[in-house]
């Protein structure tokens, strides 16, 4: 590992060192990182699937994408922020990431107040929208409305991380998210099995534990960095650094969001097969997260490695990058597959023990998990386009994935072949994001993209 430099605040400096270990090492606390902040909305599903009933899952389940859609456009500008961080850092310039900090906590500031008041007034509408089952319906309103009135502190959170991880620092962010999911489970428990208070009482606690990681991160960068120094009310919004974020952040919104989208249509058909079909897809969806975390893992570690040497002028170190990513992703989804798949009946029944609710998630595992590796290939492809400041490739590549191939086909084959195999969707869709993806990096228009030759 002496191969491997930090910068003086202990952060890594990816412009040196062997890229598969930058990776690695900056890999290994984001996965902990993703397992905690999903932990987040599987302990609530966990805890109210087995002390509530399948609705409350249900509820939990269908609530947590329009939670998602509602974060995601903001989330989309602070990625443009961490590319733009990474840059900066490569090229040495402290003062342009300082700016960039202020200009996007401006931004959250402005945005958070109708942000939070649009969550909470169109949740209902929008779980109409997607057919959830009539006996979970009103969970699921609450469940919205609790965690979309307490949003900051999750987009805080993020905000927090994303500053982190373009400097280079990936370990704090676990830290936060540790103390923060243990502060969830605790509530959590308290609040369902001492107050009874179902699944209100996991959204609250959800929205408590997320506040605390937010205060936690400002605290440390205040701290460790304090030429980021954060002031609510001494912060000054740079127009043009804004200008940047929004070009580099609004593909990425829009990814995220269309994803989202994406993710409403899949629910809404799938919750047209029962209550017990949709809390099996809702309990397979969590193991497949978490399954998947690995190759996100990857993916924010090569867009972090990828900005730094963009803004350090190392292309060939880019490069390089880019093919050990794609190797370490290949083979991690190969071994995950391999150890999922066998164990898929005992891991589903952790959330629900009825034959139909379990029949259902293995359905759902045995179809998406083995073709894993084509969305890793995917995703990882777009993680180098857009560090190197090409994000409206990865966003095309989405939306067509998605809008032409994944929710026509899953509609076309449960139609014909009936609800099981619509599953078959999900890597017909990547194969084609893959494919735009790949052809656009090996164009090689990214080179001429970076921030910080403008």
């Amino acid at each position: 590992m002496s191969d491997i430099c930090r910068r003086e605040h202990g952060a890594f400096d990816m412009t040196q060192g062997s890229p598969t270990r930058l990776i690695l090492l900056f890999s290994l606390p984001l996965l902990v990182g993703n397992v905690f902040q999903q932990l987040y909305n599987m302990v609530d599903s966990v805890v109210v699937g087995q002390f509530v009933g399948s609705s409350a899952l249900t509820a939990v389940g269908t609530g947590f994408p329009i939670i998602f859609l509602l974060s995601s456009l903001f989330i989309g500008f602070a990625m443009g922020a961490t590319i733009m961080i990474a840059q900066y850092i490569g090229a040495g310039d402290q003062a342009a990431a300082a700016r960039t900090v202020d200009t996007i906590y401006s931004a959250l500031l402005v945005v958070i107040l109708p942000l939070t008041v649009l969550g909470v007034a169109v949740s209902g509408p929008l779980l109409t929208l997607i057919r959830v089952p009539p006996e979970a319906f009103d969970q699921a309103r609450v469940y919205c409305m609790v965690v979309l009135g307490g949003i900051i502190g999750s987009l805080g959170y993020n905000l927090n991380a994303g500053i982190l991880q373009g400097l280079g620092d990936s370990k704090t962010p676990l830290v936060f998210l540790a103390v923060a999911c243990g502060i969830n489970v605790a509530l959590d428990l308290l609040f369902v099995l001492a107050f009874h208070w179902g699944v209100f009482g996991v959204a609250l606690a959800t929205i408590i534990a997320q506040f605390c990681s937010w205060v936690f991160g400002i605290f440390f960068i205040n701290r460790k960095y304090p030429f980021l120094h954060i002031r609510f009310f001494q912060m000054k919004l740079d127009r043009r650094l804004l200008g940047q974020v929004v070009r580099l952040g609004i593909p990425s919104a829009i990814q995220q969001c269309q994803f989202s989208v994406g993710i409403l249509m899949m629910q809404a058909l799938i919750n047209g097969f029962g209550n017990d079909f949709s809390a099996g897809f809702t309990a397979a969806n969590k193991i497949d997260t978490f399954a998947f975390m690995p190759i996100q893992s990857f993916t924010t570690a090569t867009t972090t490695y990828v900005g730094q040497n963009i803004g350090a002028g190392r292309l060939d170190r880019v490069k390089t990058g880019a093919r050990r990513a794609l190797a370490l992703g290949t083979l991690v989804c190969i071994a995950i597959t391999a150890v999922v798949v066998p164990l898929r009946r005992p891991l589903l029944m952790l959330f629900n023990q009825e034959p139909a609710v379990v029949a259902a998630g293995e359905a759902y595992l045995l179809r998406v998990l083995t073709p894993m590796f084509i969305l890793a290939m995917m995703f990882i492809l777009g993680a180098v386009l857009r560090g190197a400041g090409a994000t409206v490739v990865p966003m095309v590549a989405s939306i067509l994935s998605l809008w032409v191939v994944r929710v026509p086909a899953a509609y076309l084959l449960a139609h014909f072949f009936g609800p099981e195999e619509l599953y078959w969707a999900y890597p017909i869709g990547w194969a084609l994001g893959l494919a735009i993806s790949a052809a656009a990096y090996l164009r090689g228009r990214w080179r001429g993209k970076a921030v910080v030759g403008q």
